[in-house]
């Protein structure tokens, strides 16, 4: 009977996930995982919630339940952070997020004795670094990923001669975002209970805007000011730490401050870095091969080892080494700017502009698109999107290449879809 109640209530949860572009493929592995997180009775109360964002009267109208009844299961999920509550002009509207950047990472945002996070953390370990499936498609199918890579800021030239946008600057999010909030890295707290973390901080992984403020109120995260917030981002400028965040140019919800050995992102760049699996800067780096003395210290420095070192093929020092970059898997972060004492590393643009989604709505379309979901995103097997999710998803598809067009117009099988690409040709 129990295998059956498994199955049933997080499988169910699994279908669901995976109607979103940034799914989690089921396995016993991802079953035990959510177990921890959750009752199987709220799996399955979790699998028949839209996709998009939706009221406590919208569930209750799903589950069949009383409102009250709907708002203890809804705020009880929320406190654990496995669904996101966000309050605006007196009305609270609950999204359930997904797997990563979601729920997974929030589960280790804070110490906590609820859960046991050390088997929970070897679960994760397991589930992301041994079956694969996870990681690969979270980090590898399509063109369009989760999250970019910022610049390095004091790697930037003094003289400002790179034309660097305000939207690649990290501290340009921290400025400018409505809210911000600092909470535990997940990826090196997950490997500290597995006696693997490294020495960088702790407590510096940022979340903004509609992500940070329900975090800040269930004690996942701390509310943080401007002021500090550019200090924890000096701190990780100090510390080596890359900064990863979302693959969007307005309204960034997140930025990790990443590590090479530990964080999940960089480790996925390194395994699978021929398949782009995060987005890269608009920098590479060039190394001054008369002046590199072969120190290593840019090698050492770089997350995903695309520094590697060669013989410098000199006579008179047959042992003598340079610097070497693949361009191919390079992020772009100029870490290795600023490891090099010799000044033998600068920054410089790249050939042709990396192409970075305007906002979440733009990002989660073309992650749809090109992983075959665009038709959870349009229709949802509980309800329609209200006309105003309908326009902006649209607006989006409208303004794509007639490629990508036609793969939208496949996806949703839809006269109406097909019409209104075809007016916009014309």
């Amino acid at each position: 009977m129990s295998h059956h109640v498994t199955k049933s209530g997080f499988a169910a949860l699994a279908e669901r996930l995976n109607r979103f572009p940034q799914g989690a493929p089921p396995s016993q592995l991802l079953f035990r995982i959510l177990s921890i997180l959750m009752h199987e009775k709220e799996a399955e109360l979790l699998s028949r919630l839209p996709i998009k964002p939706f009221t406590a009267e919208k569930a209750a109208g799903i589950w069949k339940l009383s409102l009250a009844e709907t708002h203890k299961v809804l705020d009880g999920l929320a406190e654990r952070a496995i669904l996101l509550d966000v309050e605006k002009n007196g009305t609270t509207t609950y999204i359930l997020p997904p797997p990563m950047a979601g729920f997974f990472e929030f589960s280790l945002m804070r110490t906590r004795g609820d859960i046991d996070q050390k088997v929970l953390s070897e679960l994760f370990h397991e589930y992301l670094n041994v079956e694969e499936d996870f990681i690969k498609n979270l980090f590898t199918d399509g063109e369009t990923q989760l999250g970019r890579t910022f610049v390095h800021e004091p790697a930037l030239p003094a003289d400002n001669s790179l034309h660097v946008l305000d939207y690649e600057r990290a501290s340009e999010v921290i400025r400018t975002a409505k809210k911000r909030a600092v909470g535990i890295c997940y990826c090196r707290h997950k490997m500290h209970h597995m006696d693997k973390a490294c020495n960088a901080p702790m407590d510096i992984c940022m979340t903004f805007n509609n992500s940070a403020d329900p975090l800040v109120r269930h004690g996942f995260a701390r509310s943080v000011d401007v002021a500090e917030g550019l200090d924890l981002l000096q701190q990780a400028h100090d510390s080596n730490l890359v900064q990863f965040g979302e693959n969007v140019r307005e309204g960034v919800n997140f930025i990790c401050n990443c590590c090479g050995c530990c964080c999940e992102a960089m480790i996925a760049a390194r395994r699978f870095g021929m398949l782009h699996p995060v987005h890269t800067t608009n920098f590479l780096p060039e190394i001054d091969e008369e002046e590199c003395s072969g120190c290593i210290r840019c090698a050492q420095a770089c997350p995903v080892e695309a520094i590697g070192m060669v013989s410098a093929n000199d006579p008179k020092h047959p042992k003598k080494q340079k610097a070497r970059l693949n361009e191919d898997i390079c992020l772009g972060c100029g870490l290795c700017v600023r490891a090099c004492n010799k000044d033998a590393v600068r920054l410089v643009a790249r050939k042709e502009r990396v192409i970075t989604p305007l906002d979440s709505t733009h990002r989660v379309v073309m992650m749809a698109i090109e992983r075959g979901k665009l038709q959870h995103l349009i229709f949802d097997n509980r309800a329609l999107y209200s006309h105003r999710a309908m326009a902006a998803i649209l607006g989006v598809v409208l303004k794509l290449p007639p490629i990508k067009q036609a793969l939208a117009s496949e996806q949703v099988k839809s006269r109406y879809l097909e019409t209104l690409i075809n007016r916009a040709k014309n």
